[in-house]
């Protein structure tokens, strides 16, 4: 079976614990407009590979990632799920920690005996919640939230281990009453191992220049990392 694949990253150490062998899957259904990585939408390029090709390369540089392991991103993953599901079997066998980093928008697109195939080799998941409110997910996305929010309970139910990530964009992602309901949330799950709220940063913009895109964020100022801090302290209040 073969896999489109944008881009590795050695040595990674923002995409789960320890160091990570990242892999950049090649297409996604989402458009969300503070996306970093638009040049991972398509799903008609990419380089294909198998998952011993993959798990071959890791294995170059295995001791680098003995308190880390792989983490499929992208893109999304869970559009390639047959892949995603041979990449980390094979990661299994050779002890290697697997890690999802998904939006959880193919849940509802995905047969449940496949995606049950896929947790039982994914050690963490890595959920992007891009906003809690339905409307204002659209707005950022293009599709609606229900099969992200409907995926974080599927996982809490299989008690599967899940991290939340979350962008906080000024003016679209940080308004208090959003954070409160994001909490209110998750307030009963009992699979989080962490929460995590990111910055909104404008490192991606270039691409989008280099893609011919428009920018969709241009007047959007950068979140700081004490805005970060505080949304966090505003989520975690009301669970």
């Amino acid at each position: 079976m073969l896999g489109k694949i944008h881009s590795f990253e050695s040595l990674g150490t923002v995409d789960g614990p320890g160091v990570r062998f990242v892999v950049f899957f090649q297409g996604c259904v989402l458009r969300c407009k503070y996306c970093h990585n638009p040049d991972t939408w398509a799903f008609n390029i990419g380089a294909k590979y198998t998952a011993e090709d993959i798990i071959k390369r890791l294995l170059r540089n295995k001791e680098f990632y003995e308190t880390g392991g792989i983490t499929a991103t992208g893109g999304e993953p869970m559009c390639q799920i047959d892949f995603l599901t041979e990449l980390f079997s094979l990661a299994k066998k050779n002890k290697i920690h697997t890690c999802l980093d998904t939006s959880g928008i193919m849940f509802d697109k995905v047969n449940r005996d496949k995606i049950d195939a896929l947790l039982e080799v994914c050690d963490l998941v890595m959920l992007d919640i891009k906003h809690i409110d339905e409307g204002e997910h659209i707005k950022l996305t293009g599709m609606s939230n229900k099969a992200v929010l409907d995926f974080a309970r599927y996982l809490n139910e299989k008690q599967r281990k899940m991290r939340i990530r979350y962008v906080l964009v000024p003016t679209i992602t940080d308004k208090e009453d959003d954070l409160t309901e994001l909490g209110k949330f998750l307030k009963d799950f009992t699979n989080i191992e962490k929460i995590e709220v990111l910055p909104y940063h404008t490192l991606g913009k270039v691409k989008y220049e280099n893609l011919g895109i428009k920018y969709p964020l241009e007047n959007i100022p950068e979140a700081t990392s004490d805005m970060a801090k505080k949304a966090l302290e505003l989520i975690k209040a009301n669970m």
